[in-house]
């Protein structure tokens, strides 16, 4: 018995255009043979081999990767900003006009304030998604010939140039040999599949076929979250900030028809300060009837029909009201979101209330602060009117009316507040699936490697046979030790 063990890397030399399928494993194997001549199909072609291409892949998402990358270092606009004009206006104005100057107006033509929503970056998505599709499409037919029709008989060019590759001499006979072949294949948990060759028998053996469908599974899994990232952005929302004062009903909107009553608020701390709990007691109510009502914490989420009500803040505001000659003019619940540097007072405006009349601050001492100037029980008001150089400023005690220019302010009382983060993400089943199945795809993919041998037995003169063993080693370093081990119980049964 003699046997050589061989291992070397290279590749036949191919005719474009002509498949050698002997220098080839199978169709996996190689690049797409394109047909270069033109048809009455050639567009669809064209169209066909622009998808599946690996470059077309590569530079969508390099290009979707340079989106998100500005997206993420400029300010991008809220979804309660996008949905309002007024508020993408005040919103623009008070960060990008002033963070990026002269620079802003040509940000926002382009699209990079709200890159995530732009028609171009959709539009890329759905590309990519028709790419990864197109792959899988012409991918999976091949991989399924492979796993149920495999070849059987390789050619020379194979055996030689076979990144693994071994010859051995038995003193046994063909028959017997194969038989041997078989069991060593088996033993390894190898499927076998036999055909005759020429001048002897060819054997094809495998282990985890199905495995590449795990590339299929993984491309699959991609499209099944971009389009859980498309049915949330056109059919969600989410809104961060929703105010609500306590008592006070403020509706949801984004065709919910719900309407939210936040009962009561209450926050608990720890010995050395720290917030031990904040809950808020919410109802939900539509047409006037109860819909849900719980108390909502930040880890303990008020959810119906797919709304989530997170709690997220809270904090004092000011009911302040103002008439022209005893009518009504407005009547807002302001809240103090802006801190003064030094700590002494809370802030909060009122944009346009009103014909004439840009903003209205409304100023407060800081809780458990003492100030000379504004007493407990009072607030000052910076009416900022249209055209006039100078704010008016008065300090206004809670109940009494106060005269500025022609309209009449009365700070009713301080009020609780609530802060809820409030959305709805529709599209999130459809992530959390497509994920799921990348994770089990690259599962398949990395742990179950579709290992192949191809063997080619032939008479050796007399009562001997010669045994070519060939494999494959595609991303699969394991393999190696396994081919060797395989080859060392041929010769060892001899």
């Amino acid at each position: 018995m003699s046997m050589n063990v061989k291992e070397h890397t290279g590749a036949t030399a191919r005719v474009p255009g002509h498949v050698d399928h002997g220098g080839r494993v199978d169709l996996l194997d190689g690049p797409v043979v394109r047909d270069s001549r033109r048809s009455a199909g050639g567009l669809l072609q064209s169209a066909w081999h622009f998808l599946i291409s690996m470059r077309t892949g590569l530079w969508i998402i390099i290009v979707l990767g340079l989106l998100t990358l500005l997206g993420t270092l400029l300010m991008q606009a809220p979804p309660e900003a996008l949905a309002d004009p007024k508020a993408y206006r005040e919103w623009f104005e008070a960060g990008p006009a002033v963070k990026y100057g002269g620079w802003a107006p040509i940000l926002a033509a382009l699209g990079l304030l709200n890159v995530f929503s732009t028609w171009y970056f959709l539009a890329l998505f759905a590309l990519l998604a028709l790419s990864i599709l197109a792959c899988s499409v012409n991918r999976a037919p091949r991989l399924w010939h492979t796993a149920t029709r495999p070849r059987v008989s390789m050619s020379d060019a194979f055996f030689s140039h076979a990144p693994l590759a071994a010859t051995l001499v038995l003193p046994v006979g063909v028959e017997d040999a194969a038989a041997r072949v078989r069991a060593g294949l088996r033993a390894q948990r190898f499927r076998v599949v036999a055909a005759d060759g020429e001048g002897g028998p060819d054997l094809y053996g495998d282990r985890f076929r199905w495995g590449p469908f795990g590339t299929v599974v993984a491309h699959l899994s991609f499209v099944v979250i971009l389009a859980g990232f498309v049915v949330s952005a056109t059919l969600g929302f989410k809104v961060s900030s929703f105010v609500a004062p306590i008592g006070s009903p403020v509706e949801v909107g984004h065709g919910t028809g719900l309407t939210v009553t936040a009962l009561s608020f209450h926050d608990a701390y720890y010995e050395d300060g720290t917030p031990r709990d904040y809950v808020s007691d919410v109802v939900l109510t539509r047409d006037g009837r109860t819909v849900a009502q719980q108390d909502v914490r930040v880890n303990d989420p008020l959810r119906f029909e797919g709304v989530w009500f997170h709690q997220a803040a809270f904090g004092i505001g000011v009911d302040l009201t103002a008439s022209r000659e005893g009518a009504p003019v407005f009547s807002r619940f302001v809240t103090l979101d802006y801190a003064a540097d030094d700590g002494t007072t809370r802030a909060g405006v009122v944009d346009a209330p009103a014909d004439g009349i840009d903003a209205v601050w409304v100023i407060q001492a800081e809780s458990g602060r003492t100030l000379t100037d504004l007493p407990p029980g009072t607030v000052a008001l910076e009416v900022h009117r249209t055209g006039a150089a100078e704010p008016d400023f008065q300090v206004v005690e809670q109940g009494r009316p106060v005269q500025v220019g022609d309209l009449t302010y009365t700070f009713e009382r301080n009020r609780q507040y609530t802060v809820l983060s409030v959305n709805r993400d529709p599209g999130a089943w459809l992530v959390w699936t497509g994920s799921i199945a990348l994770i089990a795809g690259s599962m398949l993919v990395f742990f179950l490697p579709h290992r192949r041998v191809w063997v080619r037995i032939r008479p050796d003169g007399g009562n001997a046979s010669s045994i070519e063993l060939a494999a494959p080693l595609k991303r699969d370093p394991a393999f190696e030790p396994a081919f060797a081990d395989l080859v060392h119980r041929l010769s060892a049964d001899s």
